[in-house]
């Protein structure tokens, strides 16, 4: 059996080239047109929720965006049953072994401490975590009120994500005597 080879000169190659580039250029301008725009990789953040105060609880807090929102999704385990409230906390600090270094609840609005969707709350008033029997509990919130990674002051990146010993009363001030800090993690951009 004999196998033919067919051979196509430069410029002809270079032709079917560019015949191809415009294709897919004039593709690209119909989809744009559509209304069809190629999806941007979410952004995302995270901490590592370590123990404070000796009390064993440990977990992840995941920030993911797409498009204007962000989804926070807490995880513990090692927690009492029961309620726990969740902070975003002002400093990225878990170096004390209380967890005071990560400071004060973060409130870059200025307003007094409430119930995430109510009234005044804090952007770090995310609410309280179901513990149940077996330790574990978790948490989900979407906003389009944080950034990440921006630098802005409604950034969560260089923030501190704190769990409590007890739950938030959502009215207390300033931080709805929710207790001891029993988890710290500084919330970092992921690559």
């Amino acid at each position: 059996m004999k196998t033919r080879l067919i051979s196509i000169g430069v410029k002809p190659a270079f032709l079917l080239l560019i015949g191809i580039a415009i294709i897919l250029v004039g593709c690209e301008r119909a989809r744009q047109q559509a209304g069809v725009l190629p999806i941007a990789p979410a952004k995302q953040a995270n901490a590592m929720i370590g123990s404070s105060n000796d009390s064993g609880v440990t977990g992840v807090a995941v920030f993911t965006q797409n498009g204007d929102q962000i989804t926070l999704t807490i995880e513990i385990q090692g927690a009492s049953p029961g309620l726990h409230a969740a902070h975003i906390h002002a400093n990225g600090d878990c170096s004390a072994p209380d967890g005071t270094s990560a400071g004060g609840h973060w409130n870059p609005t200025g307003v007094a401490h409430g119930k995430w969707g109510e009234g005044e709350f804090h952007l770090g008033d995310i609410g309280n975590i179901t513990v149940g029997e077996d330790g574990t509990g978790s948490i989900t919130l979407t906003t389009d009120l944080w950034e990440i990674g921006t630098g802005s002051d409604v950034d969560v990146v260089g923030r501190g994500i704190i769990v409590h010993a007890g739950a938030d009363d959502f009215t207390s001030q300033p931080s709805g005597a929710a207790g001891a800090r029993i988890g710290c993690g500084v919330i970092v951009l992921s690559e």
